[in-house]
């Protein structure tokens, strides 16, 4: 992990990941998964918009748009410090689930700029297709923790179904 990562800034997009601390699994129970999402969009919404996400054991992958700042008539933080606070608070509520103290993740969290949209197109596919790579599963759509389904379904849905599509 890098230890001086670039700045999230407003008009981009990233590629975001993060591991468990000494690649510890970072989902100890099945419902860590969708607690994981609830805070996720609580904490990350405001700020990015999310075209998809894969949650494996240890890691996770997520592609995101920082919204333009003018956008944000509300902003207090920098764009790191909403991901930072989804980071402290999914940490918190796993400790205390489970008797655990200490860091859950690997800090500081990763970013890579997206700088052009086949990149973009490749990160989706990557992504998705991690859960397979990492042999979670023989197919890829079979992994239930990733945004695959959710992006092909019909449901209302805080992924850019649109923009993804």
């Amino acid at each position: 992990m890098s230890t001086n990562p670039i700045p999230l800034e407003h008009g981009f997009y990233y590629h975001i990941f993060n591991r468990g601390n000494n690649h510890e699994n970072i989902f100890p129970q099945q419902r860590n998964y969708t607690y994981f999402m609830e805070l996720w969009w609580k904490h990350t919404f405001p700020i990015a918009d999310t075209l998809a996400f894969g949650l494996m054991r240890n890691h996770f992958h997520a592609g995101v748009f920082i919204k333009y700042k003018e956008d944000l008539p509300n902003l207090e933080k920098p764009p790191s410090q909403y991901f930072a606070n989804f980071f402290n608070a999914y940490s918190r509520g796993v400790n205390n689930a489970i008797g655990r103290s200490g860091a859950l993740f690997e800090r500081p969290f990763e970013r890579i700029l997206v700088t052009d949209e086949a990149y973009l197109m490749r990160l989706i596919v990557y992504i998705h297709q991690n859960p397979q790579k990492h042999k979670f599963v023989e197919d890829f759509r079979d992994w239930p923790y990733t945004s695959y389904q959710e992006l092909l379904g019909t449901k209302e849905t805080r992924l850019k179904r649109d923009t993804v599509l």
